[in-house]
């Protein structure tokens, strides 16, 4: 399997848009103390235009910055935890909030996780107008239906907002879920769900093809010691790019894990993260 760690560069193209997502195990879990400026130093060593970090205190703003530096623009799931840990969505530029969806659709989704949810803004980037959904399904390792269903709620709120606009869209996130499941299996383009049929690209598979690039792995003491153990190596973070009628509108210039190793003996989550540079296709 491909390692790969940060490196302090930014992106190579005034017109490329670098985007990062994370799940940073929040401050509940061990070993914050070392393992959140270790993320921090590396984001920021990034310099994403587009940040989405799942599991965060979005009621300390101190932390945040301090994760991923200053001067973005930034919108939280508005149902943190009781802890006050929830998702964020952080944007190098301003940007409009379009809505949150409640992903909380079933008796058993609404007994687990509070930010349950997707959060869609629209901005004007370099290569263009361009609408992100931070996309946070049920986690439970059972809830395959729920997070198919959750699924085409977003996918259809995004089709309905971009309309016959000339926009880009991405998804990003964790999405608890694996390439070959069904939730993914319909983002990517493999099956329709409830009379919706989509395509997004998976810049991991376009960059990686013959790459798992599991983010979620048991080498990773964090996982192998968790409330998973017992679970199978998993890619189950993504960035995807949706498809037009002939292909997806942005290319992927590169797509890489991050922070997928010990540093200093440190590791940063118990999920990798993972950053993908987007340009403009060439025709």
């Amino acid at each position: 399997m491909a390692r790969s760690t940060a490196q302090s560069t930014t992106p190579s193209q005034a017109r490329t848009v670098r985007v990062l997502t994370m799940n940073v195990f929040g401050p509940g879990n061990p070993d914050w103390d070392r393992r959140h400026p270790l993320i921090g130093e590396t984001i920021r060593a990034l310099d994403p235009d587009v940040v989405a970090l799942q599991e965060v205190p979005v009621d300390a703003p101190e932390v945040l910055e301090r994760l991923i530096g200053p001067g973005y623009h930034l919108t939280h799931f508005s149902r943190p935890s009781d802890d006050g840990v929830a998702g964020t969505l952080a944007t190098r530029w301003p940007h409009r909030l379009v809505t949150e969806i409640d992903l909380r659709i079933s008796n058993r989704s609404r007994r687990t996780l509070p930010w349950c949810a997707a959060v869609l803004v629209e901005l004007v980037t370099p290569l263009g107008p361009m609408l992100v959904a931070h996309h946070k399904p049920s986690w439970p390792l059972p809830f395959e239906l729920e997070r198919e269903a959750q699924a085409v709620l977003v996918a259809r709120a995004i089709e309905e907002h971009i309309g016959s606009r000339d926009v880009h869209a991405l998804v990003l996130g964790d999405f608890d879920a694996a390439p070959d499941s069904a939730s993914m299996r319909f983002w990517r383009g493999r099956r329709p769900s409830q009379h919706l049929s989509v395509c997004y690209q998976d810049a991991w598979e376009y960059a990686h093809p013959d790459d798992p690039g599991h983010t979620f792995e048991l080498t990773n003491p964090l996982v192998r010691d968790g409330e998973f153990g017992t679970a199978v190596s998993r890619r189950i973070d993504h960035v995807l790019v949706r498809s037009g009628l002939r292909g997806p509108t942005l290319a992927v210039a590169d797509c890489r894990r991050v922070l997928d190793r010990p540093v200093d003996g440190v590791w940063a989550s118990d999920h990798y993260g993972v950053v993908v540079d987007l340009v403009a296709p060439p025709r």
